[in-house]
């Protein structure tokens, strides 16, 4: 694993970003200068060429995670990675005529023709880099190997739920029966099995042991640790009182605030305009569908616990919520004709941007909750108030990591991803998340 910013980020992502972005560079570069040099335009248009295959080659991986290309399962699902494939090129597209109308207004104008070798051969540097990932990834060369070591009394026990949503990315291995603990995890048989970490109670290794795998490149780990490093989520029911102390939400600077919100209010403008017509489209369906307002408010709780108003599209009819608050369900019979199309297309949320511009709101946050849903869940899901010591937001963590969820269970699980962004929040993981939700959106991932 490696930590960007505060985020861990698995090394073969990283790994792989750093080939696609090389490739990128080296074929649209290359096919570029060919173009111009034929088009004999002189070198300033070559030194052109270089700038443009650069920028795109650094955003090849913003529009591959836009297009879920960073998913596993793209790598080893041909039609996940040509649909994927096939949503890059299209946004590569838009990129590409905007590229090179700001590297150079001069630029020969028939090279914009030649868009589509571009998009071939961006095509083709995914493609070969996933492929070679897959087999990678068939091959085992990409799985995590770990001990499990959780139970005070030995090595029985180890729990494989650990595993449960990522399975492939880890391999339990499995220690021999009978030995102590210090040759049980012996460096050196460890490494011979290449053994990356070890998932242990605190007090279940000895400080001296400790050393050693540390000296020996090998982590250790406990439970909490692994969960938060490779899971991504914070374990609420282990966390101790004062944890917030130590967050980086309590900790952020005046500056780095101001840049966060100055990048919401230009990110929400922006969307604002550039989505008019859909706005002003999804209105009038709305009106025709079904009686009622288009906008629907609902009061929810924000940031330090405060309330407000959240405006959504309405998608149920006017009185979905006769009998008191309940969650949506699957094939709902509340919602309306035209509600499911913008549901599902997460269209129904734009309006959030009103509440981000008055400040209620950021783009990247903890989703607010409804009071009555707030009070219920405080009751039984410990550390569940502490998601509101930052901003509430349209998307967030939970909502590009787990599916939709309507239960006590669901709102747990959610916390746990919710907290991670809370102990973690930064610019790069609020990037990383708005990038994952445009994947969400278009694969209409989670949607109810």
């Amino acid at each position: 694993m490696t930590t960007l910013f505060g985020h861990s980020i698995r090394s073969e992502l990283l790994l792989l970003y750093i080939a696609e972005a090389l490739a990128c560079f080296i074929v649209i570069y290359v096919l570029m200068s060919w173009q111009v040099g034929h088009a004999a335009v002189g070198a300033a248009n070559v030194g052109s060429a270089g700038i443009f295959a650069a920028i795109l080659a650094l955003c090849a991986g913003l529009i591959s995670g836009a297009s879920g290309l960073y998913q596993p399962e793209a790598w080893s699902r041909g039609k996940r990675l040509l649909l994927g494939t096939l949503v890059a090129g299209l946004l590569l597209l838009v990129l590409t005529w905007l590229v090179l109308r700001a590297v150079d207004p001069a630029y020969p104008q028939r090279l914009g023709n030649h868009l589509i070798a571009v998009l071939l051969a961006f095509a083709a540097v995914v493609i070969t880099t996933r492929l070679g990932f897959a087999v990678a990834s068939q091959l085992g060369l990409l799985k995590r190997r770990l001990v499990l070591l959780l139970d005070v009394g030995g090595p029985a026990g180890a729990k494989l739920d650990l595993m449960e949503d990522k399975p492939g990315a880890f391999e339990v291995v499995p220690l021999r029966p009978g030995h102590d603990i210090a040759a049980a995890l012996a460096p050196r048989w460890l490494r011979a099995r290449r053994v990356s970490a070890v998932v242990a109670n605190a007090t279940v290794v000895p400080a001296e042991l400790a050393d050693q795998l540390k000296a020996a490149g090998i982590r250790l780990f406990d439970e909490a640790e692994f969960r938060e490093r490779y899971l991504h989520r914070v374990d609420a029911e282990h966390l101790p009182a004062d944890w917030l102390a130590s967050t980086r939400a309590m900790h952020e600077s005046r500056l780095e605030a101001g840049f966060r919100r100055g990048l919401d209010l230009t990110l929400g403008l922006t969307l604002v305009l550039a989505t008019l017509p859909l706005l002003l489209l999804t209105a009038l369906a709305i009106k025709l569908d079904s009686h009622g307002p288009i906008l629907y408010r609902q009061e929810r709780v924000g940031r330090d616990g405060r309330g407000f108003m959240l405006f959504k599209f309405r998608s149920m009819v006017t009185d979905a919520e006769a009998e008191g608050a309940r969650w949506a369900s699957k094939h709902d019979p509340r919602i309306t004709r035209v509600g499911r199309f913008i549901r599902l297309a997460r269209i129904d949320e734009i309006p959030q941007v009103l509440n981000v511009l008055r400040g209620d709101m950021a783009l990247v946050g903890p989703r607010p909750e409804r009071p009555a849903f707030v009070e219920q869940l405080a009751r039984v899901i410990p550390h569940y108030n502490d998601r509101a010591v930052v901003r509430p937001g349209i998307t967030g963590w939970p909502q590009v990591n787990y599916p939709y969820g309507a239960s006590v269970e669901d709102a747990r699980m959610k916390l746990a991803y919710d907290l991670y962004y809370v102990r973690r929040q930064s610019l790069f993981l609020d990037l990383l998340i708005l990038v994952a939700t445009i994947r969400v959106v278009v694969f209409q991932e989670g949607s109810r």
